[in-house]
């Protein structure tokens, strides 16, 4: 087990049976991801390729909410410094430094081992952009989804937009992203978005079972099958995707609409 301390208290990481677990513990802040958090999710993607004996991983969280998505309120000032001094370079500029934000739900679709999100509770803003990048996503019946980012006038641009039209195609995807409209569990399990919903009383035990199935699979046919779907599934290529995102994004990171919203959250 990888402690609290590494982390900041935000997350930690066990392993056990052949699963690689990273679990958000940061309850307090509705589990809004942090650096530290971030970090952890490097972590144990890296241990999961690395290590032949892991079979997958879980991402869990502690608390009411799976997550709120990014701490606004932390990372405001940081956010409109940042933005700021992007104003006054060019654009792809911009771009290079953007696609950083995109490498680890990226590393997720790559590696070739499953991936399973596992949302105890309500999934909003990077959570979703992250939920969309696994392989297999569950939840408990009060779980709600959303990404809420079009109120702050921008998309979501780590695959929010670009994800969620491959996923639940076009017409949700613009409910979501577009209109900004929050789903519940049953809304999100028949669009598709999620594959089943659990109990919450018996929800992590539900999950682990579905995971400790998969690491009895042989482990190159998953990795292989989950390379081919993934391919199948690409009407376009998803770095085209990606910097559509990124071109959009430009724009609407330095608009007045983006800057008023952060505003509110310093």
């Amino acid at each position: 087990m990888t402690g609290d301390d590494k982390f900041d208290g935000h997350a930690r990481i066990d392993v056990e049976d052949r699963i690689i677990t990273v679990t958000m513990t940061r309850p307090d802040k509705l589990n809004a991801i942090s650096p530290a958090i971030t970090a952890a999710f490097w972590e144990a993607t890296r241990r999961l390729a690395d290590d032949d004996s892991l079979g997958c991983m879980i991402i869990a969280a502690t608390g009411r909410y799976f997550t709120a998505g990014i701490d606004l309120k932390a990372s405001a000032k940081q956010r409109t410094d940042e933005s700021d001094a992007m104003s006054s370079r060019p654009g792809w500029q911009y771009r290079r430094a953007y696609r950083e934000h995109h490498l680890l739900y990226d590393e997720f679709e790559n590696l070739e081992k499953p991936i399973v999100l596992a949302a105890q509770g309500t999934c909003l803003g990077a959570g979703l952009e992250m939920a969309m990048s696994c392989d297999f996503r569950f939840c408990t019946p009060t779980a709600e989804w959303a990404v809420p980012e079009i109120r702050l006038g921008v998309l979501p641009g780590s695959g929010g937009a670009s994800r969620l039209a491959r996923i639940v195609g076009p017409a949700w995807a613009k409910y979501l992203a577009m209109a900004g409209r929050q789903i519940d569990a049953e809304k999100a399990l028949r669009i598709g978005l999620i594959h089943d919903i659990f109990p919450a009383e018996t929800f992590a035990e539900d999950v682990r079972t579905f995971c400790l199935d998969l690491c009895e699979l042989p482990a190159e046919a998953v990795g292989m099958t989950k390379t081919a779907i993934d391919i199948a599934a690409d009407i376009a290529d998803r770095s085209i995707q990606r910097q559509v995102d990124r071109l959009v994004n430009t724009i609407l990171v330095h608009s007045d609409e983006h800057k008023e919203a952060l505003n509110r959250y310093r």
